[in-house]
């Protein structure tokens, strides 16, 4: 008996001493984790133990990262109670619970214990979470601490309220750097109205970060969609649906991120510098006196950065308190000059603020079944309505969110932020638009006006005459700047205008065969060649250089898939293109009109002529071009629906030792620009790699890219075909009209070399001259495709709460020029 006790005692000490000496990552019931002890996750990254914090010995339980220094700690347990010896211990019992107990046994902290517990475990995993679960279990969670955050946001976890259980994940800081305990300052997400990100100091509101727009939080600075969104180290989203609302981030490669809510009342986000071996900041918020909660009061725009801040009035409002705001104290705001009378409003107009933070969204509405014009004229209808913006950033620049009443936090950046279009009276901020004017008012305006009148007759026809002349002479210097292209390149004529009005009958609509952005294109017989004339409108966009560089660019380009130009026509204001005729017209009538008559061999071989002539303006021809505007209006169709890439009006040209270029005036397509193009005037040959992804999509869908509502989960139609990829359900993709009459194997190819075109980054994705070896072979590396761009949110309705993206048209000083041609 004895020695049987001796044999026993010597196989807890072995098991002591084993326990001690081999790192585990696993706690049962049967092994608790006393102070020294620790849990290490599977792959070494996050440590579980007890901790002191600097200029303090009382001891926590919490998470740290492994190898990487202070600040390091991502997670407290008894962040309000701490144990003050070094006898503590953590134990899990059989009900589920992980409990926290001191030297005397009396308990300091404890997770809820489960409904049905069943031989449980807790363990810590590589993410830095710390989950009880069955021990046969792999992602079915009793519990998990990142359900339960501290100060700090890991890859993977969710920040925002679970609507079923009621549980709310925040971030909340420490009091101080060496004290853990709940500190003033917490950052949350507040789903009252449109839901919006928000940093509340106890239960008030210090700063406001808004809405999710797609690519990052409508209010989170000036390099939002950098550093929320748009960064190559990880993906962010924001997902709303009927059970949670929640923001969440994810990392691409061996990158480490997380994101704390500081004790000093701002939100940081740190990255690891492997190279530097020490934290980076890489965003932060609030910076300056315009980012604090209504800065300039209700209906003040904040503008500037840092010093330079200062406070206006909204066009139509003047402050409330002049004295007051002339001192710089603008905390009373300001008020409308008029009252809002319901009977004349039908003459209100909007005036366009740019770069702005949207306004608090606590009361907004948002109605995503409504197109940019539906928007505006339902925010006319609506006596209440004072202020709306566009809807779905990432795709598209559908839906709609309107403000009633007082227009509350809003700011306009130097780099950043989106259009808001601000309701005024039709002449305001030009003069007085009140009902109380005096007769006399009346009388002398008339005269006045009588006088201006007469006064510049003279002047304006000698401007008119005068802009004759110099368009005359500007189109005559034109003229002469082309007969060069002409010499060198005799299929380039010059056509009279004689002609042209001959040959279309006086641009007769019989001749008509359609209109787009650039205006109208007419069917028409010159020199007994059937041919197409575009006559580019006033309103395109497209002026005298555009017009030139098409010219001098598809003069120089010849290739079976690119449309050939006939000729040219200059005669004082106008400008006609002369291509040569293609009968069946543009790709986007037969494909979202008639798309019964376009069987799947058409489609592939469409496909794969777009391909080579992308591939040539690539790199086979004379000239490296970057077309910019590739889309499916674009794409012409001759008699035997060959493919033909039209409209170089926006196209450039690139050196030899160009890899990519930048711009100020960003040109083309909504649902077609590359990210790094929309929002940083960065593009390449892979914006043009991006604009034939989509347009692979659309053919093989029969779907268009903008608008597109397919279900619940799926912004937009690369984020649908991405989730039928993701689930092996692609099939589901193919457009109906097809009746399964198709190769399964190039469908699939299609939509796998699509996603590869859309990636996120420009260095994921392929060259054209990869793109066209994939669409010829057989094998594909199944899976290699990553999450797409403009994919980043998944939204449905929820009841009370409508809710989705917010859209801009400008942004980090770039002017945004959308173009629908033909």
């Amino acid at each position: 008996m004895h020695n049987g006790e001796i044999f026993n005692t010597f196989l807890l000490l072995v098991s002591i001493l084993f326990s001690a000496s081999t790192a585990r990552d696993v706690m049962t019931p049967s092994l608790n984790l006393k102070d020294g002890d620790t849990l290490v996750s599977s792959g070494g990254s996050f440590v579980l133990g007890f901790f002191s914090p600097s200029r303090t010995s009382n001891r926590y339980v919490g998470i740290w990262y492994r190898n990487l220094p202070a600040p390091n700690v991502v997670w407290v347990a008894n962040r309000r109670n701490p144990i003050f010896t070094q006898n503590g211990s953590v134990s899990l019992f059989p009900d589920g619970s992980i409990r926290i107990v001191d030297g005397n046994f009396s308990m300091i902290w404890s997770s809820p214990s489960a409904t049905r517990p069943a031989r449980p475990i807790a363990q810590l995993l590589e993410t830095g979470n710390l989950v009880v679960k069955y021990d046969n279990s792999s992602s079915d969670f009793l519990w998990q601490s990142f359900d339960h955050p501290t100060d700090t946001m890991l890859p993977g976890m969710k920040l925002g309220p679970n609507l079923q259980t009621g549980l709310d994940r925040t971030l909340t800081a420490w009091a101080s750097p060496s004290d853990p305990s709940p500190g003033a300052y917490t950052m949350a997400i507040d789903t009252r109205g449109d839901p919006q990100l928000v940093i509340r100091n106890g239960s008030g509101w210090i700063w406001r970060g808004g809405s999710w727009n797609g690519f990052g939080f409508t209010g989170a600075g000036t390099n939002t969609y950098y550093d929320l969104g748009l960064r190559q180290e990880y993906l962010s989203g924001f997902n709303v649906t009927k059970d949670e609302i929640y923001y969440h981030f994810d990392m691409i490669g061996a990158a480490v991120s997380r994101l704390t809510m500081d004790s000093d009342g701002k939100v940081k986000r740190y990255g690891w510098s492997a190279s530097t071996k020490t934290w980076i900041l890489w965003w932060s918020a609030p910076n300056d006196s315009c980012d604090f909660l209504l800065a300039c009061g209700v209906n003040g725009v904040c503008n500037g950065t840092g010093n330079s801040s200062g406070c206006h009035c909204l066009e139509g409002r003047d402050p409330k308190d002049p004295v007051r705001w002339r001192r710089g104290d603008w905390s009373d705001g300001c008020v409308n000059r008029e009252a809002v009378n319901c009977a004349t409003n039908s003459t209100d107009e909007f005036t366009v603020v740019q770069g702005a933070k949207l306004p608090d969204t606590e009361a907004a509405t948002v109605d995503m079944s409504l197109g940019v014009d539906n928007c505006r004229e339902r925010c006319l209808r609506n006596c209440s309505c004072t202020a709306y913006a566009i809807a779905d950033l990432s795709l598209g620049g559908n839906g709609c969110i309107m403000w009633t009443g007082d227009i509350k936090d809003l700011r306009v950046y130097n780099n950043g932020g989106q259009d808001l279009y601000l309701r005024v009276p039709r002449v305001d901020g030009r003069g007085h638009t009140g009902t109380e004017r005096r007769p006399w008012v009346f009388a002398i305006v008339a005269v006045a006006i009588l006088v201006f009148c007469l006064s510049i007759i003279f002047l304006c026809f000698m401007m008119i005459r005068r802009r004759r002349q110099k368009g005359k002479s500007r189109g005559e210097e034109m003229i002469q700047r082309l007969e060069g292209c002409k010499e060198r390149n005799t299929d380039v004529s010059l056509f009279k205008f004689s002609q042209i009005i001959n040959a279309t009958h006086n641009f007769s609509n019989d001749n008509k065969l359609g209109e787009g952005g650039f205006g109208p294109v007419y069917k028409g017989k010159l020199e007994a060649e059937l041919v197409a004339m575009k006559r580019l409108s006033a309103r395109s966009g497209q002026g005298l250089e555009e017009f030139k560089n098409e010219v001098l660019l598809i003069s120089k380009l010849q290739h079976r898939n690119l449309v050939r130009l006939l000729g040219y026509c200059i005669h004082g204001d106008e400008k006609i293109l002369i291509y040569e005729y293609m009968p069946n017209k543009s790709l986007d009538l037969l494909l979202f009109g008639q798309g019964s008559l376009l069987d799947w061999p058409k489609r592939f071989s469409i496909v794969e002529g777009i391909a080579q002539g992308l591939l040539y303006l690539h790199k086979h021809s004379r000239l490296r071009i970057i077309h910019r505007d590739l889309k499916v209006s674009n794409i012409l169709l001759d008699a035997e629906m060959n493919p033909k890439i039209s409209d170089f009006g926006l196209a450039r040209i690139f050196k030899p030792d160009e890899t990519h270029a930048n711009t100020q005036r960003v040109v083309g397509t909504y649902g077609y620009i590359s990210p790094e193009y929309a929002f940083k005037g960065i593009f390449s040959e892979k914006s043009d790699v991006f604009s034939f992804g989509v347009l692979l999509l659309e053919i093989v869908s029969g779907k268009r890219s903008t608008g597109f509502q397919e279900t619940d989960t799926s912004c937009n139609l690369l984020a649908y075909a991405w989730e039928l990829w993701k689930e092996g359900t692609w099939s589901e993709f193919v457009d109906p009209s097809l009746s399964k009459r198709f190769v399964h194997s190039e469908i699939q190819r299609c939509i796998y070399v699509a996603l590869l075109c859309v990636q996120e980054s420009p260095d994921f994705r392929p060259v054209m001259s990869a793109v066209v070896t994939m669409l010829s072979t057989e094998n594909l590396c199944v899976g290699c495709p990553k999450q797409p761009a403009y994919f980043s949110t998944t939204t449905a309705s929820i009841p009370q709460s409508p809710f989705n993206l917010h859209a801009n048209n400008s942004f980090n000083d770039l002017s945004l020029t959308v173009v629908d041609g033909r």
